[in-house]
């Protein structure tokens, strides 16, 4: 070992630091079943860690579909180690609704829920009550598009054909008054979509 390779005697030795140490929202989970989170991960979702332990993500949704069709979104894109990320409506026990921005990772190549950790960031985005009448569905797409995402590529990370992406994008410009992506982002942005 070179003397450039070697930690000098002054240096801390690396520290491992725990989940619960961690000052962003984490969670740890096995099959979409929270089996660890932090104190940060708790106060996003207005709760106490010990409320959330052992608990499905799914009570974290405003409905059920939406826990259903982010599930099958990130079964395509999160297996074998990779970084993933969306942004999506989540409830707090309160009742709130929010926006959050939600990074996770796998550790089961073949299983991407087997074994992952996911990082929330809420975002400050509104929810509007215009876009209240919205689907699922169209959040989704919505959400996509705002973060500069073409058709074919929204079509392939949720499973839909490129027309059919292009006809809710066109259905939802109609609906707001959206002569272009930049103004249907820009009305997504200030409503919230949610």
């Amino acid at each position: 070992m070179s003397t450039a390779a070697r930690p000098d005697a002054g240096t801390q030795a690396f520290r491992r630091f725990a989940l619960s140490e961690l000052p962003v929202p984490l969670v740890f989970a096995t099959h979409r079943i929270i089996r660890d989170c932090n104190a940060e991960f708790a106060a996003l979702f207005d709760t106490e860690r010990g409320e959330l332990l052992d608990a499905s993500f799914s009570r974290l949704y405003p409905q059920v579909d939406d826990f259903v069709r982010t599930g099958q979104m990130w079964r395509s894109h999160l297996p074998g180690g990779r970084v993933y990320y969306d942004e999506r409506i989540m409830r707090g026990a309160s009742g709130r609704r929010f926006w959050a921005r939600v990074h996770g990772r796998s550790h089961n190549l073949g299983d991407p829920f087997a074994e992952a950790i996911y990082c929330f960031k809420p975002l400050n985005r509104p929810i509007g009550g215009a876009s209240l009448a919205l689907t699922g569905r169209q959040r989704q797409i919505l959400a996509l598009v705002a973060q500069g995402k073409t058709n074919r590529a929204i079509a392939t990370e949720i499973g839909l054909s490129p027309r059919t992406v292009e006809a809710h994008r066109l259905r939802l410009s109609r609906s707001v008054g959206a002569r272009n992506a930049a103004e249907l982002v820009a009305w997504f942005l200030a409503e919230g979509g949610g």
